[in-house]
């Protein structure tokens, strides 16, 4: 068995823990992921707040790609970046 073989063998149970965990809290993840950002942008003076958004943006999409990867169906497309904070 190669190396990457017997990575990616003793990486699935981890692997299938953070789907599952991103299944069920989903939701939580993505508030706190966006306070999170809030919180970043309020102390760069939202000089930052294009690439923060980009950053959450992503974020989101990875959240919702591990919690949809067991569904079976098609991976669902990435949300649009969310709006400005309001300032």
């Amino acid at each position: 068995m190669s190396l990457l073989n017997n990575l990616k063998s003793k990486l699935a149970p981890a692997k299938d823990k953070v789907s599952d965990f991103a299944q069920q809290h989903g939701d939580q993840i993505g508030q706190r992921l966006d306070k999170a950002a809030k919180v970043v942008d309020d102390k760069t003076k939202h000089k930052y707040s294009d690439k923060i958004q980009t950053g959450t943006g992503k974020a989101k999409g990875a959240v919702d790609r591990l919690a949809h990867k067991d569904s079976g169906g098609a991976t669902p497309p990435p949300d649009a970046p969310p709006p400005p904070p309001a300032s």
